[in-house]
């Protein structure tokens, strides 16, 4: 039976093949009409974490998030005039860089405007700047955080200082090339880290 049906489309595709053509694309054009899908992301898997205190060997104190590492540059990490350290997210292939420096009141001026500079030169890849500007007068804690939208280099930005010695500096960048559409969770997930160390800041004095 198959065979002889095989025998009979083969022997009549003259006659019926402009017949199946017609009929494809009048029943195609009869079901719903389909669009391309948007581009999508891997879903990212957003950890739970814990915080924990900063080690007590800085001029400042604050709490980290549990599955990040603190990794310290060694070759400034005893100077307590100027401290460099990171903290590493290794499963979110993500840091915060962190500088600090002790100042006078008449250097304030000088590294406020070279850490605005530092963050208005992103405004090339930057659609906007938002600034937030927070204040603990009993700890004598200032600043200002800055989120960057659009694919710039760093979507997050922190100044802090007491307005007087000291001066605290972050700056979260990823190990990838900035693509705010796919890293958005991330950036929220560790932005929340970042509003963590301007609640629990202190001075170490």
């Amino acid at each position: 039976m198959s065979i002889y049906f095989f025998h009979r489309i083969v022997t009549k595709k003259k006659y019926l093949f402009p017949g199946v053509i017609f009929l494809c694309a009048f029943l195609y054009s009869c079901e719903k009409e389909y669009f391309p899908k948007p581009k999508g992301y891997f879903r990212i898997e957003l950890k739970e974490k814990t915080y924990v205190p900063l080690p007590d060997n800085y001029p400042f104190t604050f709490e980290i998030a549990s599955i990040a590492s603190l990794v310290e540059k060694k070759e400034i990490e005893t100077d307590t005039k100027e401290n460099w350290f990171d903290i590493y997210y290794p499963f979110y292939k993500a840091r915060i860089y962190c500088s600090y420096r002790a100042i006078s009141k008449e250097e304030l001026r000088e590294v406020s405007e070279d850490s605005y500079r530092l963050v208005f030169q992103h405004t090339v890849k930057a659609d906007a700047i938002e600034e937030e500007i927070f204040g603990y007068p009993q700890e004598r804690v200032y600043g200002i955080k800055y989120m960057l939208s659009g694919n710039t280099a760093t979507p997050v930005q922190l100044i802090i200082t007491d307005s007087i010695s000291h001066f605290f500096r972050a700056s979260l960048y990823f190990d990838s090339t900035p693509n705010q559409d796919s890293l958005k969770p991330v950036i929220n997930y560790i932005n929340e880290d970042i509003n963590q160390i301007i609640n629990s800041f202190k001075w170490q004095e």
